[in-house]
């Protein structure tokens, strides 16, 4: 562990755009991106409320229609990535829509915990989170709109029960305003909008005007960081994929290419647990194939455990740097 100078890294936008139905919402993103500059695509929930304003800027739509489930929601975000903006319009859906995180929640809770919500949250959230790392690990800069409505509490005053306004509230998770660099709460009078949230300073004071002109002060902002750190690559990540369909057909043709060509990528990985790793998955994978080709197979997943306990015995020996050991591993791996 060792501390640095903090310093600020030119980063992505990560921006929230909240207000009741009709206050400018997809208008304000649509203003906004334009000013950020570049290829714009937009995952519309609103049933095509964003190609009504097609004549701001272009940019290429994807109508999302229910179910409203967080998979679909980073299904399209991923779909998106190659676009320089991506605006969804808006999440809220994914929260309290048909097939949303709400929705789901009874569901399930009806179904497999007699009715226990509690339990079924433990299902739900890590969908949820999903959905929301799959926004901040974005290449893109990504704006996010939600609805927002009026919260109330009841009160007494002088013995007497009244409710008060306690102001806006995103139809959205608590909390999911943390997940964004600013959160701007427009106002239905001039396109107006009020900072909840902002980490750019650019939005102190009173309401100002969504424009053109905010997208560009954004970017500048954004721009003026210095270089990010190189990421560091996920070595697990990069084991490849089997496609069972692809190589139970291999196997069925008498055609042993795709297995071949998968152990000729392990020598490639950088260490033994990226290894370890690879011959677990595959193991996985084949175990999902037809019953018939599991027997013929099962001798070949037991040489493939054997080496893995090989490399848990071993595991020691591969952080002291004992070269001998992780290509005897490896070459074990490939036969």
């Amino acid at each position: 562990m060792q501390f640095q100078k903090a310093e600020r890294h030119k980063a992505k936008l990560r921006l929230g755009l909240t207000g009741p139905s009709g206050s400018g919402k997809t208008w304000g993103a649509l203003v906004i991106a334009k000013g950020l500059g570049g290829k714009i695509a937009v995952i519309d929930t609103e049933r095509g409320s964003a190609s009504l304003y097609s004549h701001l800027v272009d940019f290429d739509v994807l109508e999302l229609a229910p179910p409203f489930t967080p998979e679909r929601f980073t299904e399209a975000v991923k779909a998106a990535e190659g676009y320089d903006i991506l605006i969804i319009d808006s999440i809220t859906p994914e929260w309290n829509g048909v097939g949303g995180c709400l929705e789901l929640v009874d569901k399930i809770a009806a179904a497999k915990f007699r009715g226990n919500s509690w339990s079924a949250w433990n299902e739900v959230t890590p969908r949820h989170r999903t959905f929301l790392d799959t926004i901040l690990r974005s290449p893109m800069h990504v704006i996010a709109t939600m609805r927002s409505k009026t919260e109330t509490a009841q009160t007494e005053e002088n013995g007497r029960k009244k409710v008060v306004k306690l102001g806006m509230k995103s139809e959205q998770r608590d909390g999911v305003e943390y997940e964004f660099t600013t959160v701007l709460d427009i106002v239905h009078e001039g396109h107006f909008a009020l900072a909840s949230k902002d980490r750019t300073g650019l939005f102190r004071g009173d309401p100002k005007m969504i424009t053109e002109e905010t997208g560009k002060a954004l970017l500048g902002w954004l721009e003026s960081g210095a270089e990010p750190l190189p990421q560091i690559e996920d070595e697990e990540a990069r084991a490849p994929d089997v496609n069972p369909k692809t190589a139970y057909k291999a196997r069925q043709d008498g055609d042993d290419k795709v297995f071949k060509q998968i152990s000729a990528e392990i020598p490639t990985l950088e260490s033994a647990a990226a290894v370890s790793a690879f011959l677990a998955g595959r193991t996985a994978t084949i175990a999902t194939f037809p019953e018939n080709w599991r027997k013929q197979l099962r001798e070949e997943l037991e040489e493939q455990k054997a080496i893995i306990r090989q490399h848990e015995a071993q595991e020691d020996s591969f952080r002291d740097g004992d070269e001998d050991d992780v290509a005897g591993v490896r070459e074990a791996a490939v036969a």
